[in-house]
C-alpha cells in the first residue's frame, strides 16, 4: 500500500509538471492545439506500450462497456482546462483547485460506491482533509495577489 501511495504522489508531481509544460505550450500554440499535441504524443507512446508490453486480456477494448471509455473525454476536458487555467492563475493555484475538485468528487464516489467502486463511508477525517485543502487553496489564492507596483519591481 505504501508503494502505491508513493507512486500516486509521484504521479501527482508529474501532473503539475505536465500542467506547467502544457500551459507554456498553450501560450505559444493555443489551448486546443496544445491539448491535441498532448494527446497525440500520449496516444503514440501508449500505442507502443500496448503493442510491446500489454498482456492479452479476456475481453477486447471494443467489447468493454462504452461508459468506461468516457475517461478519455474527461481527460481531454482536464488537459484543456489546465492549459487555460495555468496561463491565467498559475500552476500552483490551478493544481490545488483541481486536486480539491478531485478530492470532493472522489469522496462522493467512495461514499456512494458509484461507478462500481467499493463504498467507503464518509468520515469527519475525510471532510477535514477536504476542508484543509480548501484552506490551502484560499492561502495560495490570497498569496498570489500582487500588490500595486509589485509587477514593476519584478520587471525593473
Amino acid at each position: 500500500m505504501f508503494l502505491m501511495i508513493v507512486l500516486a504522489v509521484a504521479g501527482g508531481a508529474l501532473l503539475s509538471v505536465q500542467a506547467a509544460v502544457n500551459g507554456r505550450l498553450g501560450a505559444t500554440q493555443g489551448a486546443i492545439r496544445a491539448t491535441f499535441l498532448t494527446f497525440l504524443v500520449g496516444t503514440v507512446v501508449s500505442a507502443i506500450l500496448v503493442v510491446f508490453l500489454e498482456p492479452a486480456h479476456a475481453i477486447s477494448l471494443f467489447d468493454v462497456p462504452k461508459w468506461q471509455l468516457t475517461g478519455s473525454l474527461l481527460g481531454l476536458i482536464y488537459v484543456l482546462t489546465m492549459v487555460f487555467a495555468v496561463q491565467r492563475i498559475g500552476t500552483a493555484m490551478a493544481t490545488v483547485a483541481v486536486i480539491l475538485g478531485q478530492l470532493v468528487m472522489s469522496m462522493l464516489i467512495d461514499s456512494f460506491g458509484w461507478l462500481g467502486n467499493q463504498a467507503i463511508p464518509l468520515s469527519w477525517h475525510r471532510l477535514l482533509a477536504a476542508g484543509c485543502l480548501a484552506v490551502a487553496l484560499w492561502f495560495i489564492y490570497t498569496g498570489s495577489k500582487t500588490t500595486p507596483g509589485q509587477d514593476d519591481k519584478a520587471s525593473g
